[in-house]
């Protein structure tokens, strides 16, 4: 029995020596053997396994976690009794970066941080799960305008003070920790090195990459690995910009050409347009007058729309070449975004202005008038203006003809051409005389009837015949009188018949003393009326 003991106790102690010996408050290597939904089960060669709390991963890492990864673990506790062995990778990971904290400030060395948030006065920094503190004045060589731009970004910095546990492997609970980082530390140390790599890269001319670190309305400023350049809004394209953010967005990388570089002063000029070559420079070679060409609406104004034909070239469409008529307001004619066809009139290379045509692509209206018409047409058209001696009409081609005050009416009296018409009225009237080359268009209304002081006015009114009159007119020289709603006729204030008051619109009776068809004229009497 007791051989069976000794034995037994013999191979316990052999198993127990195959063992590594792990204590409470160690860090030791231990194998993933399994994933459970209460935690992560770890092999740390101890005679049973130990479990992690799941808290102690990220979500990324938990995902990325397999059986037979090797991690570092601080031993929480073991507890013999229970058969169970309580580790920590997080306390792991803090006290080997306290470890590196502080072996990297005796050493002076830089460190590798991730900033996490903005805090009153600077941001906070993550050194494998330890906080840091990096004022907003220590963050760079000047002081930084907008801390939100370093939230996720990771740094270079050098510790500025550095106050670790009083006992890494000890109770950490309630235990007050500092660390302060500087960025701008790192910067002046690394500042005269990367001054003159940076020389040699920023060289007038050089293409570099950099990242856009700010967007205003005047410009773009990019960081260049260490030093900020500026690239002007005038530089960003040959053609129009409103604004830089049409073109760029922060925190992406572009490709710049260097305009300038003053690295005493650390300024550096940048252009983008530059990458490309000016447009301009050979513009005659590629556009002409004449020419057919085609480009894209960018504004719109009163006086006329400005057309891009490339990037960087653009021209204007005058309001004078929008129509071959009177033009109407230059967004009738197109919409911003829009394609149109048009015609080269001029090119000013030295002003880089390019005057365009609408209208020229269109046939002129006189042209397709003289093809359309001639004397003695009919046409309607539209008042389009009344003045003192006519009255012109828009016809459908977008020609003005005039009808002279003459040209109105056989047998009225014509003051005005008020009288007879209202501007946008439809009209219609004879032609008269046609002159394309000259743009002239002499148009008729009376001729649209027979003339009826060729027969109809001498057949019907006879010399010494009595007829009724209604009062139109008085004027200085007499009474204007319309007889039966055919002719006009005038009596003279000698004929008037003076024992009788007479104002407009009285019936009379008026006796015909003259006739003269070819001066289209009739004497009237009321006296003589009166006395027969």
């Amino acid at each position: 029995m007791q051989n069976q003991i000794s034995e037994k106790q013999e191979l316990e102690n052999l198993y127990e020596s195959t063992l590594s010996h792990v204590e409470r408050g160690e860090i030791v290597k231990g194998k993933i053997i399994g994933i459970r939904n209460d935690g992560i089960i770890v092999d740390v060669s101890y005679k049973f396994e130990g479990i992690i709390p799941l808290s102690d991963f990220s979500k990324e890492e938990l995902s990325t976690l397999k059986e037979g990864d090797e991690i570092d673990v601080f031993i929480e506790k073991i507890d013999d009794a229970q058969g169970a062995i309580y580790l920590s990778r997080d306390r792991a990971l803090k006290i080997k970066g306290w470890e590196n904290l502080i072996e990297s400030y005796e050493k002076g060395l830089p460190i590798d941080v991730t900033v996490t948030a903005k805090t009153k006065g600077g941001v906070l920094a993550s050194y494998l799960g330890i906080k840091g503190f990096i004022p907003a004045s220590l963050l760079e060589l000047k002081k930084p305008k907008n801390l939100d731009e370093y939230i996720g970004k990771q740094i270079k910095v050098k510790i500025e003070k550095v106050e670790p546990p009083k006992n890494l492997y000890g109770n950490w609970k309630n235990v007050k920790t500092t660390l302060v980082l500087s960025r701008k530390a790192y910067l002046e140390e690394n500042k005269e090195q990367l001054k003159r790599e940076l020389t040699e890269k920023l060289k007038e001319g050089s293409k570099v990459k950099g990242i856009v670190k700010n967007i205003t309305n005047y410009g773009v400023f990019v960081d260049l690995g260490g030093i900020d350049g500026f690239l002007h809004i005038s530089d960003i394209s040959w053609g129009k910009v409103k604004h830089p953010s049409q073109f760029f967005d922060v925190g992406k990388e572009y490709e710049f050409v260097v305009i300038k570089s003053d690295m005493e002063n650390e300024r550096i000029t940048l252009g983008y347009k530059q990458k490309k070559a000016d447009p301009w420079e050979n513009i005659d070679k590629k556009y002409q007058p004449g020419m057919k060409v085609r480009g894209k609406v960018t504004r719109i104004e009163d006086f006329g729309i400005f057309v891009e034909l490339e990037e960087g070239v653009e021209g204007l469409v005058h309001s004078s070449e929008l129509d071959w008529v009177t033009p109407k307001n230059p967004s009738y004619y197109a919409e911003i975004d829009e394609w149109l066809n048009l015609k080269i009139i001029d090119i000013d290379k030295e002003n880089r202005k390019i005057s365009l045509s609408l209208k020229q692509l269109k046939p002129k209206p006189w042209e397709v008038v003289a093809k359309k018409y001639k004397v003695g047409d009919r046409v309607i058209g539209k008042v389009k203006t009344i003045t003192d001696f006519g009255v012109f009409l828009r016809l459908p081609e977008g020609v003005d003809g005039l009808i002279h005050i003459s040209d109105i009416s056989w047998t009225k009296h014509v003051d005005h051409p008020s009288q007879f018409f209202k501007k946008g009225q439809k009209v219609e009237a004879i032609i008269l005389n046609l002159e394309p080359e000259k743009e002239k268009m002499s148009l008729g209304i009376k001729q649209l009837k027979e003339d009826p002081w060729l027969k109809e006015i001498p057949e019907k009114f006879k010399v010494g015949e009595i007829y009724d009159a209604r009062v139109i007119k008085k004027t200085e020289h007499g009474l204007f009188v319309d007889i039966g709603g055919i002719v006009e006729g005038l009596v003279y204030n000698s004929e008037i018949d003076k024992n009788r008051i007479v104002k407009e619109g009285d019936e009379i009776k008026v006796l015909v003393v003259k006739m003269d068809p070819e001066k289209r004229k009739i004497g009237l009497s009321m006296k003589k009326a009166e006395e027969e």
